[in-house]
Parts: structure tokens; C-alpha cells; sequence
């Protein structure tokens, strides 16, 4: 099991978490464009909370969706922000 916590698979993760998560942001606002149903902000968040920051900012400012909501705006920060520090902290 402990072969499984490896920091290479961890640096997959990331990647991978981080990709879905911008191609969800692409998709929810492809959606939102078209009048169809959306992705649960809820989803996003919990995206992110995953590892998935990164991809979520690029994705909200790459394709300008939820950057008027400060859930967003400000949580997605500060949900990565933290989560570095975590890491910070863990690894040392």
C-alpha cells in the first residue's frame, strides 16, 4: 500500500485533477452559453478541494466564468493557498 503514496503518483494526480477540473469549468460554461443544464457549483468546489486549483483558476479566468462570484473569485485562491501550505508543512 505504501507503494500507492508515492510523489510521482501524487504529481499524476495533481495533473490529472487539475486537467478535469479546467475541462469542467470549459464545459459548464460551453452550457451555460447554450441554455442547457449546468454543472453543480458544488461539483466545481469540491473539484478544487480535490487538488484541482490550478486548473480551476485558469479555467475560470480563461474562459471568464464565475468571476463575478465570490465563491470563486476569492475560494479558489484560497482553497489552493491553502492546500500548498498544507503540502508545505507535510513534506518538511
Amino acid at each position: 500500500m505504501e507503494e500507492l503514496f508515492t510523489l510521482q503518483n501524487l504529481i499524476i494526480y495533481l495533473i490529472l485533477i487539475n486537467i478535469f477540473t479546467f475541462f469542467m469549468m470549459w464545459l459548464d460554461k460551453r452550457k451555460a452559453k447554450r441554455g442547457k443544464w449546468r454543472i453543480a457549483e458544488n461539483t466545481l468546489l469540491i473539484l478544487v478541494l480535490l487538488g484541482g486549483g490550478i486548473g480551476g483558476i485558469i479555467g475560470m479566468y480563461k474562459f471568464h466564468h464565475k468571476t463575478q462570484k465570490p465563491k470563486f473569485v476569492i475560494g479558489f485562491p484560497i482553497i489552493l493557498i491553502c492546500q500548498i501550505l498544507l503540502a508545505i508543512l507535510l513534506f518538511i
